[in-house]
């Protein structure tokens, strides 16, 4: 019963893609749950299998601590990790081929605190991978895409786990766009040019400098152009999720 934990920056369409991956995965035969690990979700475009909310809840935090929005979204980020356990065993209870699990809508509670990489370690003994999603609209721009790559590299450099990246909602972008964000993942060069065209000043040497960097880590960033909407790339995903979780073959692309 693998893991795939999707993670990305706020809006960059987590809930949605695993909303529409899951469902993609069960019209393609397979038995797939789906996770919430997000304790301050209102509202999701899926149905749980399993729910931190039934342990940690932000609204019950901020009642009873008295603490305002953020504050209860730190301390819930870190009382997750108490709920391991139970957590765990709901998640094996529920017996799938595949559990895609779906991270706070704010990364850094996830990524950056130490709770996650524990809560990625320990939730279930099963292979595991992440799924990093590059927003399509934010990564148009070479500046945003370059700092897309750098907050990807530091998501890997905390977890140390197999990771996959998405571009995506593509479809809210012209097709050609979403074919040159592509390219710049596949060939450096291609970003570089985009940096030295679009780019000026401190901005261009800046982005131009940590592309460079991140490339001599020897990190790779092929995008896989994906639609929650009309589920495009989704064959993609399945097939590399499949090598990584099913045949233990490492990536970082």
């Amino acid at each position: 019963m693998p893991l795939a934990f999707i993670i990305g920056t706020a809006g960059s369409g987590k809930s949605l893609f695993t909303a529409a991956f899951a469902d993609w995965l069960k019209m393609s035969k397979q038995d797939v749950a789906v996770v919430n690990l997000d304790p301050g979700a209102l509202k999701l475009p899926y149905q749980p299998d399993v729910d931190v909310r039934n342990y940690v809840d932000v609204g019950n935090l901020m009642e009873k601590y008295n603490l305002g929005p953020n504050g209860a979204l730190i301390m819930a980020a870190d009382l997750i990790a108490d709920e391991i356990e139970n957590l765990t065993r709901d998640i094996e209870e529920v017996h799938a081929d595949i559990v895609l699990v779906d991270t706070p809508g704010q990364m850094e509670l996830f990524a950056f605190r130490a709770s996650g990489p524990y809560i990625v370690n320990e939730l279930t003994k099963e292979p595991k991978a992440l799924i990093y999603l590059f927003d399509a609209v934010f990564s148009i721009n070479p500046l945003n895409y370059v700092s897309n790559m750098f907050l990807s590299a530091a998501v890997y450099n905390r977890f140390f786990t197999p990771q996959v990246h998405v571009l995506s909602k593509m479809d809210l972008i012209p097709k050609k766009d979403a074919q040159t964000i592509a390219s710049w993942s596949a060939n450096p060069m291609a970003l570089e040019s985009a940096i030295e065209q679009k780019l000026e000043g401190t901005k261009r040497l800046f982005s131009r400098n940590m592309m460079q960097a991140i490339t001599k880590l020897g990190l790779k960033f092929l995008l896989m152009p994906v639609s929650s909407k009309t589920n495009e790339g989704m064959v993609n995903i399945n097939t590399t999720l499949e090598r990584i979780l099913n045949y233990g073959e490492k990536y970082t692309t």
